[in-house]
Formats: C-alpha cells, structure tokens, sequence
C-alpha cells in the first residue's frame, strides 16, 4: 500500500494568492485578501503553530508572483505587504519546528526574496538571523551568503 501525504490544512488563501491572481487595478483587493490570509493563518497558529508557519511562508512565497501586476504606485499596497510580514514573521521565529522543517523553509524563502521584483520581502530579509532560529543554523546560511558577498565587495563597479 502507499501511503500519501496528506496536508495537516488546506489554506483558503492559496487559491487567491496565484500567479499574475490579480490586475492592474486590483490594489484594493490584494490589500483585502493579504488581510484575509493573515487572519486565517493565525487562526491556525492558536492550536499548531508549526502548520501556521509553513502556512506563513507559503503565503510569502506567494506574494510576488500574486501582486507582480499590480499598480502599487498609492503604496497601499506596500504598506500592505509590510503589515502582513509584521503580522507573520513572529508566527515563522517562534514555531517549534525541527531542524529539517526550518532548514526547508529558509530555503523556500531565499528563493522568494531572489525572486522578489520590488523587494516586497525585505522584512524577512532584515530579520534573517530570527528566522534561522539558531546559532548553527544562522552560522550556515552566513557560509551560504558569504561566496555572493564576496563576489560583491570585489567588483570594482558598484551596484553591478
């Protein structure tokens, strides 16, 4: 028999947090909708808070890819964003996830920041060190950095 792997929630704000999921003019909405995701993941976070935080990094990998078209020249949308990685970055550092847990949502979250096209995770990335949730882990992914910093402060054009 095999057995699947069956997820511990299904989140509702998956399905609105596609790719390209809103317009142009959709600000207002997206607004609404990160609202929406943040209640429900802390909703979770009361009774498992390790599910609330796969969930949280979920919706943060979903953040760029959803909103990409959005007009966000009000900066309502921005502020938005900001408020709802102020409302789920806690839930991510102080769940009681294991080493492999944590390890693959840093991961996951690296690759949301490169990917990122107007730095909506810079939040996440200010408060690297907490998400790491400890001194061996945090000491890794300063071996993982290191390479890409070097490469920076040696080239002799700026910002290159």
């Amino acid at each position: 028999m095999v057995k699947t792997f069956m997820p511990k929630h299904t989140w509702a704000f998956r399905a609105r947090f596609r790719s390209r999921a809103f317009g142009w003019r959709a600000s207002r909405v997206a607004c609404q909708r990160l609202k929406e995701a943040v209640t429900e993941i802390k909703r979770v976070s009361k009774t498992d808070p390790v599910t609330a935080a796969d969930g949280a990094v979920i919706l943060m990998e979903k953040i760029w890819p959803a909103l990409e078209f959005v007009d966000s020249s009000s900066g309502a949308l921005g502020e938005s964003v900001c408020w709802t990685l102020t409302e789920l970055l806690p839930i991510v550092i102080d769940a009681p996830a294991g080493r492999k847990t944590r390890d693959d949502w840093l991961a996951r979250l690296y690759e949301a920041i490169q990917e990122d096209g107007v730095d909506y995770l810079w939040l996440a990335q200010e408060r690297w060190g907490e998400l790491c949730g400890s001194d061996e882990v945090a000491s890794h992914w300063a071996d993982e950095f290191l390479p890409l910093l070097r490469t920076a402060w040696s080239d002799p054009r700026p910002g290159s």
